[in-house]
C-alpha cells in the first residue's frame, strides 16, 4: 500500500477547488491508449497504488472510488487504501452511473482528453447528459503534482532490414495512401503504435514487452507520411532507410500539423485514437471520416518473409521451452517445489540464452495450484508468489519478442501424479484445441465463427472458459493484435491467409487448477478437389504437449493422429538443436502415443 496516496488524493483535492471542478476521472490509459504503458505514463498507479493493467478512479471533493474488474477485486484491496477509496467493480457498478448517482446536478467532472477515446467521449458525454457534464482540461493535473515522476525511457530506434520484413516502407506507403483514397480521404491519422512501427519498418523498446516507438503519424494520399518523434533519437541512415516522403518532427508539433488540415477529409479511427486529437481537428474545420486503422489488414496477413521469420523463431523459443521443460521435471523428481519467481526466471533465463531476444512478449503467467484458476494471473502483484504443489497442476504463459517474429505458448504441467479428475479436463481443453487446429473453412469466414470447435467437448460435459479462444499475433510487434480474433463476441473480420492467432482453449476450477494449451496458428490455403478455396491452419508452435495427462481413451483416432504427427514435427525441428539430457527428454516427450487397450 503506498503511504503517499491520502496525500495525493488531497493534493488533486486542491486542484479541483482551485480550477472549480467537482470531480476528476483518472483512467488507466495514457495518450496513446495502448495495451502496455510506459512507467511514466503510469498515472492511475501514482494516484492509488494500484499495479494493475485495467482500472479507473474518480476523485471528488469528499470521497474517491477506484473501479476494476473481476480479476484485479483481490488485488486491489491489498494495494489501495479503505479509508481513501471505495471498491466498485468496473462492469458491475460502472464508472459513470457511480458519478450520476454521487454528484449533485451540473456538476463538473474535469477530463483529460487525450486519456480517452473519441468514441468514449461521445458516448460518455450522453450517458451523463442532465446530470452532470465533462470538461476537457489542456493539462494533466497529476502531471503537474507528480515531482518524482519517472524518466521516459528513450530507447534505440531499430531499422528493420528487407531480409526481416520483406516490403519496403516506400511500398507499404502506397499500399495504404491507396486505401486512404479508396475511402475519398485526404490523409488519415496513425495512433496504434504498432501500425506506425510497420508502416516505417522500426521498432524500438519504449514500452516493455511491446518493441514500439511512442510515437503518431498522419499518412496523406499522396504516399508522404508525417511522423511525430523527437529527430535526435533517429539513427542516420533512416531517411535512406524510408525513402523520400518521411518528414520527421518533434512530438509537441503534432497540434499545429493537425490544425494545418483545415478543410481536409482525415480518416480517423475513433475507437482506438484519443479525444484530444479529434478535438483538435474539429476546432480546425477538418472534416472526419470515421473509419478503422488502414494499416490492421495489411500488417496482419503476414508476407512470406514474415511467416518464415515467424517459423523460425518458433524453432528457437521451442529450444528455450524444451530446455525448461526438461529442467523441470528434473526438479520435481528431486522434490525441488520452486515458487511461481524462481520458475519464470528460470525460463526467462533459458529465453536468454538465444542472443536475438528483445524482450519477452508479454510478463510471464506462472501459476501453480489453484493461481492458476485466474487465468490472467502475475506473481508479481500477490503478497509472494505461490508454490507447486504436489500432485497439482503448474501453468505457464510466455512468449518471446525476436527480430524475426513473435511467441506466445502456454504448456500446463503435472507436478506428481495427476487425478482422474484433472486427466479428463486436460483431455477435454485438448480435444477442443486439436478440433480448431484442424479446423478447414471456405474463405470469408469469421473467427467467432470458429469458436465453437475449441469449445464443444468442454459444453458436451457441462463446462466452459470465460475467455477468448484465439488472438492476433504481430511479426516483432504486438502479442496482442487486431483486428481478428476468435471469441464467442461477433467480430466480422474474415480470416485470411498470413494472419497468426492464438489456439488457446482452457479449463479454470476456482481455488484448485487451470489448464490452457496454447499454440500459436498461421492461416494457410488447403488444397481441395473441391468447388471453393478452403483456409485452415498451420501450427507454428514447436513444443510437446504433455502426455501425462492425456486419457487416451478419450481421444478418437482422428486426435490422436494429429497429436502424434505434432509431436513428429516438433522432435523433427527441435532436436537438432538440443543434446544430452535435453534431447532425451524431448525423445520421451515426443513419443508416438498409443491406445492402452
Amino acid at each position: 500500500m503506498h503511504p503517499q496516496t491520502s496525500q495525493r488524493i488531497e493534493q488533486l483535492r486542491s486542484w479541483l477547488a482551485q480550477q472549480d471542478f467537482d470531480a476528476l476521472i483518472i483512467p488507466h490509459e495514457d495518450e496513446f491508449l495502448g495495451e502496455y504503458i510506459p512507467e511514466h505514463n503510469e498515472r492511475l498507479l501514482w494516484a492509488t497504488g494500484f499495479t494493475g493493467s485495467a482500472g479507473a478512479a474518480v476523485i471528488t471533493k469528499d470521497k474517491a472510488a477506484i473501479f476494476v474488474d473481476g480479476r484485479y477485486t483481490v488485488q486491489v484491496r491489498k494495494q489501495v487504501p479503505a479509508e481513501v477509496f471505495e471498491y466498485r467493480h468496473l462492469h458491475e457498478e460502472p464508472l459513470l452511473e457511480w458519478i450520476k448517482d454521487t454528484l449533485a446536478t451540473n456538476a463538473k467532472v474535469a477530463i483529460d482528453p487525450r486519456m480517452h477515446t473519441a468514441l468514449w467521449l461521445k458516448s460518455a458525454t450522453k450517458t451523463v447528459e442532465g446530470f452532470v457534464t465533462l470538461e476537457t482540461v489542456s493539462e494533466n493535473p497529476i502531471d503537474l503534482i507528480w515531482n518524482d515522476r519517472p524518466e521516459v525511457k528513450v530507447s534505440n530506434v531499430r531499422l528493420m532490414e528487407f531480409a526481416l520484413v520483406g516490403q519496403s516502407s516506400a511500398d507499404k506507403r502506397q499500399e495504404i495512401a491507396n486505401e486512404v483514397t479508396k475511402k475519398n480521404a485526404d490523409a488519415a491519422l496513425l495512433t496504434q503504435l504498432d501500425s506506425i512501427c510497420w508502416l516505417l519498418n522500426v521498432r524500438g523498446l519504449d514500452v516493455s514487452r511491446l518493441p514500439v516507438l511512442l510515437s503518431h503519424a498522419i499518412i496523406h494520399a499522396d504516399e508522404t507520411v508525417d511522423f511525430f518523434l523527437d529527430p535526435c533519437r533517429l539513427p542516420a541512415k533512416f531517411d535512406a532507410h524510408v525513402g523520400n516522403g518521411v518528414r520527421v518532427h518533434k512530438p509537441e508539433a503534432l497540434q499545429s500539423i493537425l490544425q494545418s488540415l483545415t478543410g481536409k477529409k482525415v480518416l480517423v479511427d475513433s475507437a482506438t485514437s484519443n479525444a484530444w486529437i479529434s478535438l483538435v481537428l474539429s476546432d480546425a474545420d477538418a472534416e472526419i471520416i470515421e473509419a478503422s486503422d488502414p494499416c490492421l489488414l495489411p500488417k496482419a496477413a503476414k508476407n512470406e518473409t514474415e511467416k518464415a521469420g515467424m517459423k523460425a523463431c518458433h524453432i528457437r523459443d521451442g529450444v528455450a521451452m524444451v530446455k525448461f521443460l526438461t529442467w523441470f521435471d528434473a526438479e520435481i523428481e528431486a522434490g525441488n517445489l520452486h515458487d511461481e519467481a524462481v520458475l519464470a526466471d528460470k525460463l526467462q533465463g533459458f529465453r536468454e540464452e538465444d542472443a536475438t531476444l528483445a524482450d519477452l512478449s508479454f510478463d510471464t503467467i506462472s501459476a501453480a495450484a489453484g493461481n492458476a484458476a485466474m487465468c490472467h494471473y502475475n506473481h508479481e502483484n500477490q503478497p509472494e508468489p505461490g508454490k507447486l504443489q504436489m500432485n497439482s497442476l503448474y501453468l505457464v504463459d510466455s512468449g518471446g519478442q525476436y527480430p524475426d517474429g513473435t511467441t506466445d505458448i502456454t504448456r500446463t504441467l503435472p507436478v506428481g501424479t495427476p487425478s482422474d479428475d484433472i486427466k479428463q479436463q486436460f483431455t477435454l481443453v485438448l480435444k477442443g484445441h486439436i478440433g480448431l487446429a484442424s479446423a478447414r473453412f471456405p474463405k470469408g469466414t469469421c473467427g467467432h465463427q470458429l469458436d465453437i470447435l475449441a469449445r464443444q467437448h468442454l459444453w458436451a460435459q457441462g463446462y466452459d472458459y470465460d475467455h477468448g479462444t484465439g488472438h492476433g499475433v504481430g511479426h516483432f510487434l504486438s502479442v496482442h493484435e487486431g483486428p481478428q480474433r476468435i471469441a464467442k463476441v461477433v467480430n466480422n473480420t474474415a480470416l485470411i491467409p498470413g494472419m497468426v492467432l492464438s489456439n488457446e482453449p482452457g479449463y479454470y476450477r476456482a481455488d484448485e487448477f487451470g489448464i490452457r494449451i496454447e499454440n500459436l496458428e498461421l492461416v494457410v490455403e488447403v488444397e481441395t478437389q473441391g468447388d471453393f478455396s478452403v483456409l485452415g491452419f498451420e501450427s507454428l508452435t514447436r513444443c510437446p504437449i504433455d502426455k501425462r495427462l492425456i486419457n487416451v481413451d478419450m481421444l478418437n483416432r482422428p486426435e490422436l493422429t494429429w497429436l502424434n504427427n505434432y509431436h513428429q514435427k516438433v522432435w523433427d525441428d527441435v532436436s537438432p538443436l538440443v543434446d544430452g539430457d535435453v534431447k532425451e527428454w524431448l525423445k520421451q516427450a515426443t513419443a508416438e502415443l498409443r491406445y492402452e487397450s
